[in-house]
C-alpha cells in the first residue's frame, strides 16, 4: 500500500520495511520485481547505452499503471538527478531518459530543473540501509524557478529500501511540494 513490494498475504497491507520505517513520499509503484531478467535489462539500459530500452519501459508503465498516475495527478513529472560528474562519465540519465518518454506518452510536464543532485554519493548498490539513508543525507537540493508543483511523480530506474526516494521527496517538501509520488522499473522483494 506504499511502496509497492509484494507481501505474503492478502492480509499484509505494507512490506517490512514500510511497516517499520516512515517514509516520506505518499506512494509508489515499480514494474517488476529486480530479478532475472528484469536486473540485467537495466543494468544494460543504465550502463551500456541502451537508451532505446526507456521507450519500451514507459510503453509498459503507461499499460500498467496509467489510470493511477492520472488519480495522482502530478503537475511534473521529474527524475532523480545524476552528479555531474557521474552523468559526464556515463553520458547520460537512465532516469531522465525515462522520465521525458513517460511525460510524452501521459502529456504531463518533464522538469530536471525543480530537483539537483549537489553532493556525489557512493553508489547504493553497495551499501545496507543504513549506510544508503546516511550516504543521501544533504546529497539533493530542490531548484525553484517561479513554479511551485502541489503534485510531482518522481522516475528512477530500481527502488530498494526507498533512501533516495526519500531523500528526494524531504528536499521537494520543504521547498513546498505537497505530494511526492514514485515509479521505477522494478523494486526489492518484499516480505
Amino acid at each position: 500500500m506504499k511502496c509497492g513490494k509484494p507481501v505474503r498475504c492478502s492480509e499484509q497491507e505494507y512490506c517490512w520495511d514500510c511497516a517499520h520505517k516512515r517514509h516520506i513520499y505518499e506512494r509508489g509503484v515499480s514494474l517488476w520485481l529486480h530479478k532475472e531478467p528484469v536486473n540485467a535489462s537495466i543494468y544494460r539500459f543504465k550502463y551500456y547505452n541502451q537508451r532505446f530500452y526507456a521507450s519500451f519501459y514507459a510503453a509498459e508503465i503507461v499499460k500498467s499503471y496509467e489510470s493511477l498516475i492520472k488519480r495522482w495527478a502530478p503537475e511534473f513529472i521529474l527524475a532523480i538527478p545524476l552528479h555531474s560528474r557521474r552523468r559526464k562519465k556515463r553520458g547520460y540519465n537512465q532516469a531522465e531518459l525515462l522520465a521525458s518518454e513517460l511525460g510524452r506518452l501521459l502529456k504531463i510536464p518533464v522538469s530536471f530543473k525543480l530537483i539537483r543532485r549537489v553532493q556525489d554519493t557512493e553508489p547504493q548498490k553497495s551499501l545496507d540501509s543504513r549506510k544508503r539513508q546516511r550516504n543521501l543525507e544533504k546529497a539533493f537540493a530542490a531548484e525553484w524557478l517561479h513554479v511551485r508543483p502541489y503534485s510531482v511523480l518522481v522516475i528512477d530506474d530500481i527502488y530498494t529500501t526507498g533512501n533516495t526516494i526519500d531523500a528526494a521527496a524531504k528536499v521537494l517538501k520543504e521547498a513546498g511540494v505537497q505530494k511526492v509520488y514514485f515509479l521505477t522499473i522494478s523494486i526489492g522483494q518484499g516480505y
